[in-house]
């Protein structure tokens, strides 16, 4: 949440931009596990919704709201940037090691969940992630250090090792570094 509040305090003018949600939980956008949530009421403190494409939106359904968001990502085209994460066991979006969803080759938005995670989620694929012009991984804490010496030794198994991009940039603190 810290690097949503550092650019909300840049000022930028969402007016201009269209902005697009990598992954989400399906909840409610008011429930405090929606990253959708998090992003209107830290980034764009309750306002310019209309700069930010709902992967919930009106659907039903997440296999309909997955096929919702894929139509709209399809029309719209390549992302131009694209903010991941990295979690301690090598996920980034709601990719998680071992899931199918990592060998998705032709979709842009699946479906995902498992046992050890509470909610099912949408997410962008990989193939949806490759197509951006630059990639921006943010990492912060130690509890990501072995994951992110992981992605660097390009250990197969971290859905995070199978990013690419025209550009892939890694801004890490020095806590997640200890590991590298």
């Amino acid at each position: 949440m810290e690097c949503y509040e550092a650019l909300a305090a840049r000022g930028v003018d969402w007016s201009r931009i269209e902005a697009f949600i990598g992954d989400e939980r399906w909840v409610p956008i008011d429930d405090p596990d929606s990253n959708e949530g998090m992003i209107r009421r830290v980034l764009l403190d309750g306002g310019n919704g209309e700069a930010l494409h709902s992967f919930v939106g009106s659907a039903t359904t997440p296999e309909n709201a997955a096929d919702s968001y894929e139509l709209v990502l399809r029309e719209h085209g390549p992302l131009d940037l694209i903010h991941l994460g990295l979690g301690p066991d090598g996920h980034t979006a709601s990719l998680f090691p071992g899931a199918p969803e990592i060998s998705e080759a032709e979709r842009l938005v699946v479906v995902t969940g498992d046992d050890q995670h509470p909610h099912r989620r949408l997410t962008l694929t990989l193939p949806a992630i490759s197509t951006a012009q630059l990639v921006v991984f943010t990492v912060a804490g130690a509890s990501k250090a072995d994951a992110l010496a992981g992605v660097a030794a390009h250990n197969e198994r971290l859905p995070a090792s199978h990013v690419t991009a025209a550009e892939v940039i890694w801004l890490v603190d020095d806590a997640a570094l200890n590991g590298v």
